[in-house]
């Protein structure tokens, strides 16, 4: 009946992926991309998924086990009056006060029962398996194997089939559909499980030492080699999609070796062995380490396979080392429980304190840290030594850092490999002290800001729960750029000549100076609206008299762009610009204006915000528009073609709107210099009339047409690998 078992938790593990992005998907146009209501989200599944583990512990304690198998049958029925999930049509969202209790209350009603019942399966389950005398029962740990395959299976479905192909209703039904079948064999489960169970009052006669036996630091310890690679995992996420490549999807690979090290370490065979991995892993941290250090972001394949390798080599330690330490099968749902806390603090970590205290992605290197001290230590008593050599090799590589500029290093991968590379191998030296080599990893790393200090050319940084944002000087020294990740979000000349200057995708010689060129003098100009501020450059456009307002989500580029000195497009400009801070589609709904120009400009990273590009969103665009307003899009990506998008927006509306575009590729190596950038824009209108002035031979604009046989953009459906250039145009 392993079969059985097995296919069970997959089922389960892979409903319990599905309904996370689903949910997130429904609340979106509701509430809109701000931090709170993500980490709202983030902290209720990670909450309520504890919470099933802890009634997969407790529940058959109290009931007995035969009791509480007929109890949990009847408990997975409840959920069914829950579904298919959907939200709730009375609730609205406030409109004044913090969303977070209104977005706990929403998940509890909408999806909180039916996670919860299926988060109970994984450890219960195993626990019934261990219970069936089957011949292998007794180490019924193979099983959370099948249970990450079930994981992993939604993780690449939803993306790559479930959102292309169904919209959000059908994708409820999906759901539920699931959920009916994983009730069946569960309830098979439970079928198995009552007539191998031991009668109530024999049952716990065979149970093995009791919970105080395991040890609170042995507990611990499980809980800190959860906790890793969960931190691990989504530090090398946020950094290989920001600093390296925002390429879509790219997220998936981490998660999905990190899945994939459970069912490698969990399953029967030792595919990898133990002492191989241990063995190796100092030098797999070390060269991650060193890739981090020299702050490289090309060759690009190369990069992201080195983290990517050094993600799951050490997952697969920490996961090899807590399936050696696993307990017996009587104390399989407390095992369970420690991992699924651990995990869980290792997402809040990330998630939710990284961005309030540290103002740089440290998070990376400080679990790389950890992970070393948790290797185990063929020589685990202290010395003094532990402690005085770090101490000195740091002291060693600041040295090596001032020496630097004596030398005439330049900044760069070469400055980098002579000044840290020695080091390194020394710290290696200590590797067969894990505490030693640990210590002696944070003082290299510690004393890599020395480096930064002499040769960095970040100006200021600033991090939000949106990410990490630099200001930092171009090459040359000319310009100050706005980089957020890999992408750049706009630029500003240090010659003060300039300073008023639009440039990268804002250039006077590109689509969108053409269009405020074909607008001078326009009466449509007196009334400016921009989702998306960036550094501020639109305000070069800005003339006395007219009325600006800027609407962004991220606090921190506000203060980038208004407060800190860096740019002063937007402080020093002849009209003064007013500011809005939250998600644009939200705060537009509840605002009075009426545009004559409305331009969204809310990229992040080149990640694609879909809730600001459906037809709902156009709709609530249009009604702060007046008659003859103009709607521009900036679609500038490297990895997305946006513009069939909207004009199939544009074609289904009532009546149908007129729609232009311009891809500005062909920037030449003279305008570059001068600080432009290949920029993709696209403007609509209710009449043609408004359009006119851009509709004459000298202009670039063409007219675009939408398709039939694309289904459309809604708050219910999107398809981002419709859209998907497999390709880098620029």
């Amino acid at each position: 009946m392993a079969w059985l078992f097995g296919l069970t938790l997959f089922l389960s593990s892979a409903l319990l992926f599905l309904v996370q992005p689903m949910i997130g998907r429904l609340i979106l146009p509701l509430l809109g991309g701000t931090p709170a209501v993500w980490n709202t989200c983030l902290v209720f599944f990670q909450a309520v998924l504890l919470a099933g583990y802890v009634y997969a512990h407790a529940v058959p304690s109290w009931l007995g086990e035969r009791r509480h198998v007929l109890f949990h049958v009847a408990f997975l029925l409840l959920p069914l009056v829950c579904l298919p999930i959907a939200l709730p049509r009375a609730w609205t969202p406030p409109e004044e006060a913090s969303p977070v209790v209104w977005v706990l209350g929403l998940l509890l009603v909408s999806v909180g029962l039916p996670f919860f019942a299926v988060a109970t399966s994984a450890p219960l389950l195993q626990r019934w398996f261990a219970n069936s005398g089957y011949y292998f029962s007794r180490d019924p740990y193979f099983l959370y194997a099948a249970s990450n395959c079930g994981s992993l299976a939604a993780l690449l479905g939803y993306p790559l089939l479930v959102e292309p192909l169904l919209p959000l209703a059908d994708q409820g039904r999906l759901w539920t559909a699931g959920y009916l079948v994983f009730l069946l064999l569960t309830t098979g489960c439970a079928i198995w499980s009552w007539k191998t169970a031991a009668p109530t009052g024999t049952e716990n006669n065979t149970m093995g030492p009791s919970p105080a036996a395991l040890g609170w630091k042995r507990r611990l310890h499980w809980l800190l080699l959860a906790f890793v690679p969960s931190s691990l995992m989504l530090s090398a996420t946020t950094y290989l999609t920001t600093d390296i490549a925002s390429i879509p999807l790219l997220w998936m690979i981490p998660l999905a070796l990190y899945l994939l090290t459970f069912v490698l370490t969990f399953a029967r065979k030792e595919w990898v062995p133990y002492p191989l991995l241990t063995r190796w892993m100092p030098i797999v941290v070390l060269v991650v380490v060193l890739v981090l250090l020299s702050e490289a972001t090309e060759p690009i394949i190369l990069l992201l396979t080195l983290h990517l390798f050094g993600l799951f080599w050490i997952s697969l330690v920490c996961h090899a080392t807590l399936a050696r330490d696993r307990p017996p099968s009587e104390r399989l749902t407390e095992f369970y429980l420690w991992l699924s806390l651990g995990g869980m603090l290792g997402g809040l970590f990330n998630a939710l304190l990284a961005p309030l205290v540290f103002s740089a992605p440290v998070e990376y290197p400080l679990v790389l840290v950890l992970a070393c001290l948790l290797r185990p230590a063929p020589v685990p008593e202290f010395r003094a030594l532990d402690l005085v050599l770090p101490l000195g090799l740091g002291g060693l590589t600041v040295a090596l850092i001032l020496s630097g500029p004596r030398l005439y290093l330049e900044p760069g991968p070469n400055s980098v490999a002579w000044m840290f590379a020695g080091p390194l191998v020394v710290c290696y030296t200590f590797s067969e002290r894990p505490l030693r080599f640990a210590l002696g990893l944070a003082a290299i790393l510690l004393a890599a800001n020395t480096y930064d200090g002499i040769y960095g050319r970040t100006l200021y940084r600033a991090r939000s729960f949106f990410g990490v944002h630099r200001v930092t000087l171009d090459p040359t020294g000319s310009y100050r750029l706005l980089v957020h990740g890999d992408t750049i979000h706009g630029q500003q000349s240090v010659d003060p000549a300039r300073a008023r200057e639009p440039l990268s995708y804002y250039f006077r010689t590109g689509p969108i100076g053409e269009l405020f060129e074909a607008l001078r003098g326009d009466e449509r100009l007196h009334q400016v609206g921009v989702v998306g501020l960036g550094t501020g450059a639109l305000t070069c456009y800005a003339k006395p008299g007219q009325h600006w307002t800027f609407y962004e989500i991220d606090p921190a580029v506000v203060a980038i762009a208004r407060d800190s000195g860096q740019f002063t497009f937007f402080t020093s400009g002849p009209a003064q610009p007013a500011l809005v801070l939250g998600d644009a589609r939200l705060q537009l709904a509840r605002s009075t204006e009426r545009y004559g120009l409305l331009i969204i400009d809310a990229f992040s990273s080149d990640a694609v915000p879909i809730h600001l590009l459906t037809r709902e969103a156009l709709q609530i665009y249009w009604d702060h528009l007046r008659a003859d307003g103009l709607l521009v899009f900036n679609i500038s990506s490297r990895y997305f073609d946006l513009e069939g998008v909207l004009a199939d927006l544009a074609e289904h509306a009532e009546p149908p709107l007129v729609c232009m575009a311009q891809n500005d590729l062909a920037v030449s190596p003279a305008e570059k210099q001068l600080g432009k950038s290949p920029s993709h824009w696209v403007v609509m209108a209710r009449q043609r009339e408004a359009l006119a002035k851009l509709n004459q031979p000298r202009r670039t604009w063409r007219q675009v047409q939408g398709r039939s046989d694309r289904a459309l953009w809604t708050d219910d459906y999107c398809n981002l690998l419709g859209v998907l250039r497999w390709q880098d145009e620029r």
